[in-house]
This record gives C-alpha cells, sequence and structure tokens, in this order.
C-alpha cells in the first residue's frame, strides 16, 4: 500500500479530486499501477496525501466513472481491467482467406435501401442549423417517430446509430461492478462494450418467445442494475419477443432498481409488430430504435426514449461531447419517413428479407436442421463443429460467422436458445454458425445444402477416431 501511495505523491499537482484522479491515471500510463492492483482505503489516501476524505471519494468517483477503477468486493477497489479493443467483434468479422459470397457481416443488402435522390432534391430550406443552441432533436422527426413508437414514452433524443446509444447508456448509467443481464447468444459489440466498462455481464439464454423468466427471476436476488435485450429480430438468433412474454418480464421487473435498455436494430425491416416494456415499466425502460438497417447504415441515425430522470445524464452526456446529430441528416430521415414512396422500398425490403429467410431456413428443416427465431437479417445455425464449419463454407467461397463471439458465459461454447434441438446428431450441435440471409440473393437452396453439409462437417473424424 505504501508503494501505492508513493507513486500518486509523485504524479499529485494539484491536492483537488480531479488531480488525485489524474495521479492515478498517470500511474496507470506509465504501469507503476497494474489491472487487478488493490488501492488503499480513502480514509488512508486521505491521510497520506493530506487531504480530506471527501476529496479522495469524489476522485474515486470520477475513475469509476471512466471506467478506471471498480469495486471488487472484498477485495475493496480495484484498478480496473484494459479496455479489449472489441476482441468479440474482430473475431466474429475476421476472414482468413477471399470470398464470393459473404454472409458474415449482418449488414442489409445495399439493393433493397430506399433511395436518398428524391428526398435530398427536396430540401430547399437551407440545412444548417442557425444556432448551437437549437433543440437538438428537429421537431419534424419528433412528429414523425411519435406516430410510430411502440408506448407512450415521456422523451424522445436522436443519436448516432444504436451503438451510440448503448455507449451513452453504459458511460452514463452503468458503474463498474454493476451486474447485468444479457441475452446468451447476444451481440459481440455490445459484450466487447459491457465489458469495456468493467461491468459483471451473466447471459440469459433464450427460447422462441424472448429471455427465459426463470432464469431472469434466480438473478433478481443479485440486483442487477440492468437487462439489455433486442425486442424483436434478434442478433443473432432472429428471435422476437412475444406480447406475453414481454407482459410477464416487465412484471417481473416492476419495482426493481434495474432498467432495461430495448436495441431494436432491426427496426422497420423487422417482420415482427413494434413492442416495448415501456408499455407497462415506462420508467424503467429505455428504447432504442435504429434505421440504419431500413434506411441506410451511413445515416448514423437512432432514436432513443425514455423517462426525464434516465435520458437527462445521457442528453449531459450528448452535450458535452458530440453535442447533437447532425439535423442535415435528421431532415434527410424524416424525409424518407414520410414519403410514401419510401414507404413501399421499406415495406418490399421487409419481405424480402423474410422471403430470403424462410427459403434458406425450410431448405435446412429438409437436412434435419432446425434454425430458431422467425424474423431479422441472420440465422443461428446448430454445427456439429464450430471451426469445422466455418472452414468447410470457407474453402467453398463462403463466409459465415463463428458463434463463439456471440456467446457469453462460455467463449467456446452454443449459446444456443432452449428448444433449439440442431442437427439429428446422437450428441447433438457443440456450436453454431450466424448465417446473414438477408445478403442472399439468389442459389438459396444450393447455399443452403452447403450449410447443412458444413454444420455435420468433424463428423466422420469424431466417428473414426
Amino acid at each position: 500500500m505504501r508503494v501505492v501511495i508513493s507513486a500518486l505523491e509523485e504524479r499529485l499537482d494539484a491536492p483537488t479530486a480531479k488531480g488525485l484522479a489524474q495521479a492515478v491515471s498517470r500511474a496507470i500510463r506509465d504501469a507503476t499501477l497494474q489491472p487487478g492492483d488493490q488501492l488503499p482505503p480513502i480514509r488512508r489516501v486521505a491521510e497520506e496525501l493530506m487531504m480530506s476524505p471527501t476529496t479522495v471519494s469524489a476522485a474515486w468517483q470520477l475513475l469509476a466513472r471512466s471506467g478506471t477503477i471498480r469495486s471488487d468486493g472484498r477485495r475493496g477497489t480495484t484498478i480496473a481491467p484494459t479496455a479489449r479493443g472489441g476482441e468479440r467483434y474482430t473475431r466474429a468479422l475476421r476472414h482468413e482467406s477471399p470470398v464470393r459470397l459473404d454472409l458474415s457481416t449482418g449488414i442489409p443488402d445495399g439493393a433493397l435501401l430506399p433511395p436518398l435522390g428524391p428526398v435530398l432534391a427536396g430540401l430547399s430550406e437551407p440545412a444548417t442549423p442557425s444556432s448551437y443552441l437549437d433543440d437538438p432533436v428537429l421537431d419534424e422527426l419528433r412528429a414523425v417517430l411519435v406516430d410510430d413508437w411502440p408506448y407512450a414514452a415521456e422523451e424522445l433524443l436522436v443519436v448516432d446509430g444504436a451503438m451510440d446509444a448503448l455507449d451513452l447508456v453504459s458511460r452514463t448509467l452503468l458503474r463498474p461492478g454493476d451486474l447485468v443481464l444479457v441475452e446468451n447468444p447476444g451481440f459481440p459489440p455490445l459484450l466487447d462494450l459491457l465489458e469495456d466498462r468493467g461491468v459483471d455481464v451473466v447471459g440469459v439464454p433464450l427460447d422462441e418467445t424472448g429471455l427465459d423468466l426463470d432464469r431472469v427471476e434466480e438473478l433478481l436476488p443479485r440486483r442487477p442494475a440492468a437487462v439489455v435485450l433486442q425486442p424483436r429480430g434478434q442478433n443473432p438468433t432472429g428471435v422476437s419477443m412475444s406480447p406475453t412474454r414481454a407482459r410477464r418480464l416487465a412484471a417481473l421487473l416492476r419495482g426493481h432498481d434495474c432498467i432495461v435498455v430495448e436495441d431494436d436494430s432491426s427496426g422497420p425491416i423487422s417482420a415482427s409488430a413494434a413492442i416495448s416494456l415501456g408499455a407497462w415499466i415506462p420508467d424503467q425502460v429505455l428504447h432504442i430504435r435504429s434505421f440504419s438497417k431500413s434506411h441506410g447504415p451511413d445515416l448514423r441515425i437512432a432514436a432513443m426514449s425514455g423517462p426525464a430522470a434516465l435520458l437527462a445524464p445521457v442528453r449531459h452526456a450528448r452535450a458535452v461531447g458530440q453535442g447533437w446529430t447532425s439535423r442535415l441528416l435528421q431532415r434527410v430521415l424524416a424525409g424518407l419517413l414520410r414519403d410514401d414512396a419510401c414507404a413501399r422500398s421499406t415495406a418490399a425490403a421487409r419481405a424480402e428479407y423474410a422471403r430470403r429467410r424462410e427459403l434458406v431456413v425450410d431448405r435446412l428443416a429438409t437436412h434435419g436442421i432446425d434454425v430458431p427465431g422467425s424474423d431479422g437479417l441472420n440465422i443461428w445455425v446448430p454445427v456439429r463443429d464450430e471451426a469445422a464449419a466455418v472452414l468447410r463454407l470457407a474453402s467453398q467461397g463462403i463466409a459465415v460467422t463463428p458463434g463463439s463471439p456471440f456467446t457469453v458465459d462460455h467463449p467456446t461454447g452454443t449459446g444456443a436458445p432452449t428448444g433449439s434441438t440442431g442437427s439429428s446428431s446422437s450428441t447433438g450441435p457443440a456450436g453454431h454458425v450466424r448465417v446473414t440471409t438477408g445478403l442472399l440473393r439468389e442459389n438459396h437452396a444450393e447455399v443452403a445444402d452447403l450449410i447443412a453439409e458444413a454444420a455435420a462437417a468433424g463428423a466422420w473424424t469424431a466417428q473414426h477416431r
């Protein structure tokens, strides 16, 4: 402990909370303090550095908010693990060789996005804001969003995509050491984000109608700070939450000091109706709807609703950071959402994505492979050997995503939704691959046959050792 005090004393420029926080950060940067190192108790730091306990406590709060330190139970306050830099996301998108058909990305088909030209041509008024103090949400966009929102939200905020919203929420409303419940399997960038924040991530399995309520109920005595879920077209499984499951989950969480963060990443291209726990527990819900898959990833726009009390720190973080989402882009999105031709284009895209998914899923079923879910751009295919399946398809020029980066508790496990039976093998699936059927424009049966063959890859080796 004396070594830590000395390190802080050497780097302390000012006897303030900010000065002490900067001293800790400097000690971490030059490797004097390492992840996992324990910090002395607040009172001892105050005595040794001749500062008030209140000042030291405020410094610790600054460091905790930035994810630099974390409360670690009996070990006290420790230096948080270094950010891992998106390991899961990087693994999910890694290709070892060029491919002719990339079904690994989870992105929309550019040919199914609505054209921007007509809306851009209709922007007759000046697009630039008259002041930095203008309302960060354009009135015309707010009006069209409210008309199509799944519940009567207290406030709306426009952000730079769903991941921007999740980043803001995790920075402002979560603290290192908080327990956060997520879907298992889940979205790799979200898992990376939460792990980098130093929160305790626990996966909850899915069935065909949403989160496993029994598992959620088991975890409630541990006082989770948040539940993060995708209400429809869940990535990677394609599961959409049923109204009954949503109502029962809301009843479970009502009254608990636990926020619900809903990431409606499929948005308008989802075949399922919009749904939110905000219809039952609006004071606990932050609902995010992305327009990247439906109207264009480069628009970088999502909308987030919630009660004023929860959105206040998020608004503040935006105000001292990027400030607002471009009002020009907001006008473009508002124009797209009000345009009849665009609405028809989005409806056609929604139907086409559903058709592509169904063609592949039905063909896989003829091989005895059951795929969970019924919505979204992706399917979650059980395979005998995950690495063998990915390699076999890559050798045929087809890229798919290995399932392990999507799993929470066991990076090499299945993370399968309950009720997913997999192949007809007596040993069952040992993993999964995610396939973006939304990008498969033709040859659905042929590609599904190759996926089925890859799902069985490794079986001969296992049987003939």
